[in-house]
């Protein structure tokens, strides 16, 4: 389990990440503050895995709070305004929010943080993408292949598809690497359910999904290590 505290000087903020953190189910949000004086007094007694921090704050500033932190506390900044990321990033920032924070986007920050906690920590076998106002959890072990067309992706699974607005880039930084491989600008497969490759495409499951000639020789050496093939 994930704990956290949220720290904004505005409560509305504050409720926002309550209601995303409870629909997290590896995320123990323990407390929130208004006063960042407060929270550093807290976490002299109570020590967390991660900090959702705002960066413009009355007394002191997220950057320059976020340096009063034990080394092994990650930090996720929230704020409406984009022109910090750079110095997020700079001192080691886990991700950046910006306000008004979407579920989807939080959940990500979430499933990057639990993964830093323990470098050994199991993936999570899930991950979730909104279809619409809706949110829909994916099984990556079910996934068979994600395919972008525009704006939009497909995260097709063995049992059915869930169409979202997205990016491929986002979609690839979501999924475990030893497991997903882009064979085309619009697909990425899931290795562990490749049944036979062709010249031009490949089997999916029972899909055929296209390869693109500038990444056919990385898949057949992939695949010849999965499949022990000389």
């Amino acid at each position: 389990m994930l704990k956290a505290i949220a720290i904004d000087d505005e409560p509305m903020a504050l409720e926002v990440i309550k209601a995303h953190a409870q629909k997290v189910t590896f995320l123990d949000l323990k407390e929130t503050f208004v006063s960042a004086m407060e929270a550093l007094s807290y976490l002299k007694e109570n020590p967390v895995d991660l900090v959702f921090l705002d960066i413009n704050m009355p007394d002191i500033t997220g950057l320059d709070f976020s340096q009063l932190l034990p080394q092994n506390t990650s930090v996720i900044f929230t704020t409406a305004y984009s022109q910090y990321a750079v110095d997020a990033f700079n001192i080691n920032a886990l991700d950046y929010l910006l306000k008004p924070i979407d579920f989807s986007r939080f959940m990500k920050a979430c499933q990057k943080a639990y993964e830093s906690v323990n470098e050994e920590a199991p993936k999570l076998p899930y991950l979730f993408v909104k279809d619409g106002y809706d949110l829909v959890r994916i099984s990556i072990e079910n996934l068979l292949f994600v395919e972008s067309e525009g704006n939009y992706l497909t995260f097709k699974e063995s049992d059915k598809k869930t169409v979202t607005r997205m990016t491929m880039t986002e979609a690839i930084e979501m999924l475990p690497k030893s497991d997903f491989f882009r064979v085309h600008k619009s697909f990425v497969i899931n290795l562990n359910h490749v049944k036979k490759i062709e010249r031009h495409q490949v089997w999916v499951g029972t899909e055929a999904v296209p390869i693109a000639a500038n990444y056919r020789d990385d898949l057949m050496e992939i695949l010849k290590k999965i499949w022990m093939v000389k």
